[in-house]
């Protein structure tokens, strides 16, 4: 069976990027453009893994991600995934709930690797 990755990201061009080597990779993937519709998305598609960009018009990630939590029984781990590259910003992200973290640039050869790990229950700090 396929995984489902479900991106947030306001970004057009960062998004097609994910989604690209995502798809490439063999994942199934769903896309929000703001947190509000992440949360929207979360619910209906029922993914395996989420990656969020902390900075969302509207609420932003970690918001998200306090109201994912809230609903969500089966503890889709969420990635964080940011151009906030500093080890307080990581620190704070995984204060927040976050299960792993990922820094902007993506690193589109490490990308499907680093999903993989996190699919697994692994963590990147």
């Amino acid at each position: 069976m396929t995984q489902r990755i479900l991106v947030i990201e306001d970004n057009a061009m960062n998004l097609k990027l994910v989604r690209d080597v995502l798809q490439y990779a063999g994942y199934e993937v769903v896309s929000a453009r703001t947190g509000e519709e992440g949360l929207a998305a979360a619910e209906r598609y029922e993914p395996d893994l989420v990656l969020m960009d902390l900075q969302l018009p509207g609420i932003d990630g970690t918001e998200a991600l306090r109201r994912l939590r809230e609903n969500d029984e089966r503890r889709v781990p969420v990635v964080a995934v940011t151009a906030f590259a500093m080890q307080a910003d990581r620190d704070r992200a995984f204060e927040a709930g976050f299960d792993g973290y990922l820094e902007k640039p993506i690193s589109i050869r490490a990308l499907p690797a680093q999903v993989q790990s996190f699919l697994n229950g692994g963590k990147r700090k």
